[in-house]
């Protein structure tokens, strides 16, 4: 079965933003979502549960790859995040991802992760690390960005590089958020910790 057109056109926009990443990984990561074929057809999927959420904050930005990422929704595989194991619940609930590419798939790739993440409304996701290297891209709504030590609101458009082991933490407004995010380097996901009192945070 072929892929819906939607989809494709969404790939294009996401290998066209890390083709101008600066770091070398991200036309690398770019190169690589555009000549792995899949193995498997994205076909519609039932709406996730944060389907109405995700479509708002996508309807509001003018970005080319959230207008692509809208006209393919139906197809997406949102779900829970890969690395939910090493997150509490109320931390999980925050956000739905759609793992686009990867060693697991399921576009496969052994050595880069690739996908989009929604983050809820009025949220606050702790500090945390990891050994990949990573940058976001924010394709909707804002969040105000802690990469390290610099902290600043983040909208469409704003490219964040965070480094093997950087703390970052986002806190989103009104509207919550659309990333595109990807791994490189040491792509484990057992190295996935928080580095701050979480319980504290939530109650901030």
């Amino acid at each position: 079965m072929p892929l819906h057109t939607p989809f494709l056109d969404l790939l294009d926009a996401l290998a066209t933003i890390y083709e101008a990443e600066p770091d070398p990984q991200g036309p690398y990561t770019a190169q690589t979502l555009r000549v792995t074929p899949s193995p498997v057809a994205f076909d519609r999927q039932p709406p996730c549960l944060l389907d109405t959420g995700i479509r708002s904050v996508l309807e509001s930005s003018p970005h080319p790859a959230a207008r692509a990422t809208l006209a393919a929704q139906d197809v997406l595989p949102w779900g829970s995040n890969p690395v939910e194991d090493n997150t509490e619940a109320s931390i999980a609930a925050m956000i739905s991802v759609a793992t686009l590419m990867g060693p697991e798939g399921p576009i496969p790739a052994p050595d880069v992760r690739l996908g989009l993440v929604y983050m809820r409304p009025d949220c606050y996701y702790p500090l945390h690390i990891h050994d990949a290297d990573e940058t976001y891209v924010i394709l909707a709504g804002q969040a105000l960005w802690t990469a390290g030590d610099d902290v600043r609101m983040r909208g469409a458009g704003d490219m964040v590089h965070h480094p093997s082991l950087m703390p970052h933490a986002f806190r989103t407004g009104s509207e919550g958020f659309v990333a595109l995010w990807r791994w490189s380097g040491d792509i484990n996901l057992h190295s996935y910790a928080f580095i701050e009192d979480v319980a504290t945070d939530l109650q901030a």
